[in-house]
């Protein structure tokens, strides 16, 4: 009888000993697996997000460019309605050449129908609203004249360079031609200009009254003298002492 219980003693201390044994293998085993697969889980998932960035990448790369090409269409588009722009305005001011052309060979057909004078301040070149007033009358008289020009001389007084003065005197006669353009839509082509500096004097620059005098634009409505449609000259007649 002892014998029996000594053996399923042992017989229970081999099967404890088994499940342990058991047990340790499995825990081994999970741990095992675990180490090894959890460096492979986190590997994808580091792929999975490195696979939407570069899908992001791409769809803002995608909409860059496309952007790009939307901006150069529009560039190019823009640039051909400019040269086209360009080549007729080209073709409009060789028409106004060849007119003018025209006209200053055969200046001598012209006379004087309107005159005015502008005056500017010392230095200066941008019109006071007393003589865009000036202007003002003096133009009502244009659009009931055919076939006419406009001569705008420009002139200062004799104090400083020759060559500042020069520069001055374009850019004052310059400032009348844009005044007139802007306001009474007469084309460019219409236009005789030139600076005389103070080469050109209307009176003595020894006083000062005289210099101011000097520091002005004279403006001349000319007409064919073979066009019957021109207006009456006493207007120009009146204005007569305002020329040079």
């Amino acid at each position: 009888m002892t014998m029996y219980i000594r053996r399923g003693a042992m017989l229970m201390l081999a099967l404890g000993a088994g499940f342990s044994l058991l047990m340790s293998t499995g825990c081994a085993t999970k741990k095992y697996v675990r180490n090894q697969t959890e460096p492979i889980v986190q590997r994808t998932n580091e792929l999975g997000q490195q696979t939407a960035k570069n899908q992001q990448d791409i769809q803002s790369v995608n909409q860059r460019a496309q952007q790009g090409i939307d901006e150069a269409h529009g560039a190019a588009d823009k640039a051909q309605h400019s040269a086209d722009a360009a080549s007729q305005q080209a073709e409009a001011a060789q028409q106004g050449v060849n007119q003018l052309n025209g006209v200053v060979n055969n200046i001598g057909n012209y006379k004087q129908v309107a005159a005015t004078t502008v005056n500017f301040g010392f230095g200066k070149y941008n019109l006071t609203s007393a003589e865009k007033q000036k202007l003002d009358t003096f133009a009502q008289q244009i659009g009931n004249t055919k076939a006419y020009i406009l001569t705008l001389t420009g002139g200062t007084d004799s104090t400083g360079p020759k060559a500042y003065n020069f520069q001055l005197s374009q850019e004052r006669a310059k400032a009348v031609e844009r005044y007139l353009i802007a306001h009474y839509q007469i084309p460019p082509f219409k236009f005789y200009v030139i600076g005389m500096g103070k080469e050109d004097e209307v009176a003595s620059n020894h006083t000062r009254a005289g210099r101011a005098e000097n520091r002005r634009v004279t403006v001349q409505l000319m007409t064919d003298r073979g066009d019957s449609g021109q207006m009456a000259s006493g207007s120009g007649d009146a204005n007569q002492s305002q020329m040079n």
